[in-house]
């Protein structure tokens, strides 16, 4: 468990989206107030806006990585292959301890019903997900990653 892994569960349980709870750990990192990061990525929660698609996990370390190591310009192919390199890399990492990247598989729904209606957060809420565990283990992977793999750019934990 790491330092960002412990402070995304703990927001998670306050009420952030699985997206919010791992970028938002990461909020001092990027310089940036936790509000602001909330809503930068507020609307990649709950697999996309609730469609059970990708993890917001997944997307919540997209974003920070991005912001503190990806590419800016779009002539610098090197970079952009980098990127998306860690990124494949940072997917598969939480993939091969969680079973999956897929919100609808993760949560073990057959059928997935699309409203834009979140549930409330109440105990039987959090005791029948596993996003509380997830969100720690996507913000543990990033935290290693990014304090393992030498960056090419200043911005680094």
């Amino acid at each position: 468990m790491s330092v960002h892994g412990d402070e995304a569960h703990r927001l998670f349980y306050s009420g952030y989206n699985c997206a919010q709870s791992v970028a938002c750990a990461f909020a001092g990192d990027l310089g940036l107030p936790v509000e602001t990061v909330a809503q930068m990525i507020s609307g990649f929660g709950a697999g996309v806006g609730r469609l059970r698609e990708v993890c917001g996990c997944i997307s919540g370390m997209t974003f920070v990585y991005g912001f503190l190591r990806g590419y800016g310009t779009p002539d610098d192919p090197q970079a952009k292959t980098a990127t998306y390199a860690a990124i494949q890399t940072l997917a598969d990492t939480f993939r091969q301890r969680s079973g999956s990247i897929v919100c609808k598989e993760l949560l073990g729904l057959d059928t997935v019903e699309i409203t834009p209606q979140s549930e409330a957060r109440t105990p039987e809420y959090y005791e029948k997900r596993p996003c509380p565990e997830l969100v720690r283990y996507a913000a543990d992977i990033l935290e290693e990653y990014l304090r393992e793999v030498p960056s090419c750019n200043s911005k680094a934990l």
